[in-house]
C-alpha cells in the first residue's frame, strides 16, 4: 500500500528520525517561508506518494496562487479532496476571487468550503448573494463585521454595498470607527469613516495624533460628523490619558452636546483605561456612564473595578447590562451569583445565586471550581469514562488526518500538524467528534506523547472527563524528587509546565523561553548561579534535567519571594516579578481575595495564565494525593507588603 493510500497507517509505523523524503520535505517548508515558488516547484515531484504530499503540493500552489490557472487549482482540490489542505487553499482562493471580484467562479466554489471560519469570506458570499438577490443580509454583514478584529477588505466591501444601498446606517460605520480607536487600532477607524467619505479619514488621523488639539477648536458639535468626531477624540484620550479625558467630558459643553449614549461610550472607555491601570478612580468613572450604552470589554472592566472595590450592586448592575451571551461566561455567572449572595437579605434572595453557582460548577476550569467550593464541595477527580474500544482506538489510528498531523509533528513540522490535527478533530464527517471519537484520538495522542493534542483534544469532551488525558504527568519521576528536593508542591510545577509548553520538551516561543518550562536564556543563567549549577550553557534549556532544575529553581526563588503566594508567584512567572509588585497595591491598598486579584490583572495574557496554573494545580493535587482539594486555600488573599514580610530580592529577573 502506497504512503498517500494510508498516510494514517504510515505514520503509526515510523521509526525515531527523519528519511531523505522527510529532509526534503522540510526544505520545502522553508522555501514556503521565503516565497521561493521555484526551489517548490523543483522539488515537488521528489514528494510523489509521501504522506505529507498534500502540504508540499500546498506550499507550491499556494507560493504562485496568484498566477495560477483555474485548471491546476481545481487538480489540487480533486486530487487532495478531504484534506485540511484541499479546504486551505479553497479558503486562500475565495478570498483572492473576492479581492478580483470574480464572483462567478466565487459562489460555484463557496458552497464547498468546508470550514467557513473566514470572515472575510463570509462578507464575500454576503456581498455577492445581496448583488445576485437583494436577499437582506444588512445584519449578517454588520454583525461579521463589528466582530473583527482588524481592517479587512472582505467585510469592508460587503458594509460599503449595504451602506450605498442604505440598508448600513452610518452610525454602524461610527460604531466600527470606535472600535478601532478603543482598541488603539487606527486602520479600523480610518478604513470605515472612508467608507463615507475618502477625505473625512485624513481628519481621523490627525484626530488620533492630537486629540487634545482637535478638542481646542471644537465649540459646536451639533451635526453627526462632529459629534462623532469629537467623541473619537474623547475615546483616543481616554486611552492616552484616563484622568485628562474624564476632565474634558465633564466639561459643560460636551454635557449639553453629546447624547447620553456617546458620554457613556467615553466614560466606559475612561473607565476601562483607568482600571487597567488599577486606578481608584475606575469605578467612579464608570457610574457616570449609563450601563446600556456601554460594550462587552467595558462592562467586563466595570465589574473587574467594582470587585476591587468591593462593591457588590455595581457587580450585579454591569452583569446585568451585559448580552446574554456574554452574562453566560463563567467568570460573569460566578461574580454575579456572589454578588447576590453579599446583597441578600433574605432566605428567597438565595435562590438565584444558588442556581447560578450550580449551572457553572464542576472541575472543569478555575470559575467552576470556584463555583464548587462556593456550594460547600472540593474537587476531586471524576469517574473515568468508559474504556476505549479497539475499533474506537483504530478508528482514530486509521484516521488520515491525524495520521498526516501526528507525521508532521514528529519530524519538526509542529505549526502544520497541529492546524492539521484541529481541522481533522473540528471537522471529521462534517459534524465534528463525539465524545468517544474525542478520547479515542486524545488517546492516539497521547500514546505519541504528542501532549498538547492529547490535552486540547480531550478538554473538548462534553458529557464525560477523563482526568489522566487532561492532566497527564509526563517525567512524573524527575517532577517528584525535582519537587520534593526544593520543597515545591508537585502539582504546582506541573499545573505551570502544564500551562507553559503542554509538556513539549523542545518548546520555544517566540521570544526565546525555551523547554518544558519555558525559561528564557538570561533568567537561566541567573537561576544556574543562585541554584549552584556550575558550567550551565543557555543550550542545555533543550535537556529535560537541566529545564526542570533551573525552571522550579526560579520558581521556588519567586514563590519565596512572594512570601508563598502562588498567584502571584505564577503571575512573576509569566509577567516578570516587578508587575505582580505594583498590582499587589501600596500601602494602604485592600487586601483582596486572591481571585479578585487574578481577575484585575491588567494583562489578558497574564491574567488567564494565572487562573489556568492555579485550577490545574488543584486538579493535579486531586490526582496525586486522592484526595478532595480546594482552589481557594491555594489563592489565599493578597495585599499589600506587610512590614515582616521576607525582603525582596531585588535582582530577580
Amino acid at each position: 500500500m502506497t504512503l498517500s493510500a494510508n498516510p494514517a497507517a504510515q505514520a503509526q509505523s515510523r521509526v525515531a528520525g527523519t528519511t531523505a523524503a522527510d529532509q526534503t520535505i522540510l526544505e520545502m517548508n522553508q522555501a514556503f517561508k521565503k516565497g521561493n515558488s521555484k526551489r517548490l516547484s523543483e522539488l515537488l515531484p521528489q514528494m510523489r506518494d509521501h504522506t505529507l504530499e498534500p502540504w508540499a503540493a500546498y506550499w507550491e500552489l499556494r507560493a504562485r496562487l496568484d498566477t495560477a490557472s483555474p485548471a491546476e487549482i481545481q487538480y489540487f482540490l480533486n486530487r487532495f479532496a478531504g484534506t485540511y489542505q484541499e479546504d486551505r487553499l479553497r479558503n486562500d482562493w475565495l478570498l483572492l476571487l473576492g479581492q478580483r471580484q470574480e464572483w462567478g467562479t466565487f459562489m460555484a466554489e463557496y458552497p464547498n468550503f468546508r470550514m467557513n471560519d473566514d470572515r472575510s469570506v463570509q462578507c464575500y458570499a454576503l456581498l455577492t448573494d445581496f448583488k445576485s438577490s437583494e436577499r437582506d443580509v444588512v445584519q449578517q454583514v454588520e454583525d461579521l463585521w463589528l466582530a473583527q478584529r482588524d481592517a479587512d477588505d472582505g467585510c469592508a466591501a460587503a458594509a460599503d454595498q449595504q451602506l450605498k444601498a442604505r440598508k448600513l446606517q452610518p452610525q454602524t460605520v461610527w460604531l466600527r470607527a470606535r472600535q478601532g480607536f478603543e482598541n488603539d487600532n487606527l486602520r479600523i477607524a480610518t478604513q470605515a469613516v472612508g467608507l463615507l467619505n475618502a477625505e473625512w479619514a485624513n481628519t481621523v488621523s490627525a484626530i488620533y495624533t492630537r486629540p487634545e488639539h482637535y478638542l481646542e477648536g471644537k465649540l459646536l458639535a451639533l451635526r453627526l460628523r462632529t459629534k462623532e468626531l469629537v467623541t473619537l477624540a474623547m475615546i483616543r484620550l481616554a486611552v492616552k490619558d484616563p484622568a485628562a479625558a474624564a476632565v474634558e467630558i465633564d466639561k459643560l459643553r460636551w454635557k449639553t452636546q453629546l447624547s447620553q449614549e456617546e458620554r457613556s461610550w467615553v466614560w466606559g472607555v475612561i473607565g476601562k483605561r483607568a482600571a487597567m491601570r488599577l486606578s481608584d478612580d475606575a469605578l467612579a468613572y464608570f457610574m457616570k456612564g449609563q450601563d446600556k450604552f456601554m460594550q462587552a470589554d467595558q462592562l467586563a472592566w466595570k465589574v473587574r473595578a467594582a470587585l476591587r472595590a468591593g462593591n457588590w450592586a455595581q457587580v450585579v448592575a454591569a452583569t446585568s447590562a451585559m448580552s446574554e451571551s456574554q452574562r453566560q461566561d463563567a467568570a460573569w455567572v460566578y461574580w454575579r451569583a456572589r454578588a447576590l449572595l453579599k446583597l441578600a437579605k433574605t432566605q428567597a434572595d438565595h435562590v438565584e445565586p444558588q442556581r447560578l453557582l450550580q449551572s457553572i460548577a464542576g472541575v472543569r476550569g478555575f470559575y467552576e471550581q470556584l463555583a464548587l467550593e462556593e456550594l460547600g464541595q472540593r474537587v476531586t477527580v471524576p469517574a473515568a469514562p468508559a474504556a476505549l474500544t479497539a475499533e474506537e482506538k483504530d478508528a482514530a489510528r486509521l484516521d488520515p488526518g491525524l495520521g498526516r498531523s501526528l507525521y508532521a509533528i514528529q519530524i519538526g513540522l509542529r505549526s502544520e500538524g497541529v492546524r492539521e490535527w484541529n481541522y481533522s478533530v473540528n471537522m471529521h464527517q462534517r459534524g465534528g467528534m463525539n465524545d468517544r471519537e474525542l478520547l479515542a484520538a486524545a488517546d492516539l495522542a497521547c500514546q505519541h506523547e504528542v501532549w498538547d493534542r492529547c490535552i486540547n483534544t480531550s478538554e473538548r469532551t462534553k458529557s464525560v472527563i477523563d482526568f489522566a488525558q487532561r492532566f497527564p504527568m509526563p517525567h512524573k519521576d524527575a517532577v517528584l524528587q525535582r519537587s520534593s528536593e526544593i520543597g515545591l508542591d508537585a502539582a504546582y510545577v506541573y499545573g505551570l509546565i502544564r500551562q507553559e509548553s503542554r509538556f513539549i520538551v523542545d518548546a520555544r516561543s517566540g521570544v526565546g523561553a525555551a523547554g518544558l518550562m519555558q525559561v528564557m536564556p538570561a533568567t537561566a543563567r541567573w537561576t544556574a548561579k543562585k541554584i549552584g549549577l556550575v558550567n550551565f550553557k543557555p543550550q542545555q534549556l533543550s535537556e529535560r534535567d537541566t529545564n526542570i532544575a533551573i525552571g522550579t529553581g526560579y520558581l521556588k526563588l519567586v514563590l519565596d519571594n512572594f512570601d508563598g503566594s502562588m498567584p502571584m508567584a505564577a503571575a512573576a512567572y509569566n509577567a516578570g516579578p516587578g508587575r505582580p509588585r505594583s498590582w499587589r497595591g501600596q500601602a494602604g491598598a485592600p487586601t483582596l481575595e486572591a481571585a479578585i486579584w487574578a481577575e484585575n490583572v491588567p494583562f489578558t495574557e497574564t491574567r488567564d495564565y494565572v487562573k489556568k496554573v492555579l485550577s490545574n494545580t488543584t486538579s493535579y493535587a486531586a490526582l496525586i494525593s486522592g484526595q478532595p482539594q480546594s482552589l481557594k486555600s491555594r489563592l489565599g488573599l493578597i495585599g499589600p507588603r506587610g512590614a515582616g514580610a521576607a525582603p525582596v530580592d531585588s535582582d530577580l529577573p
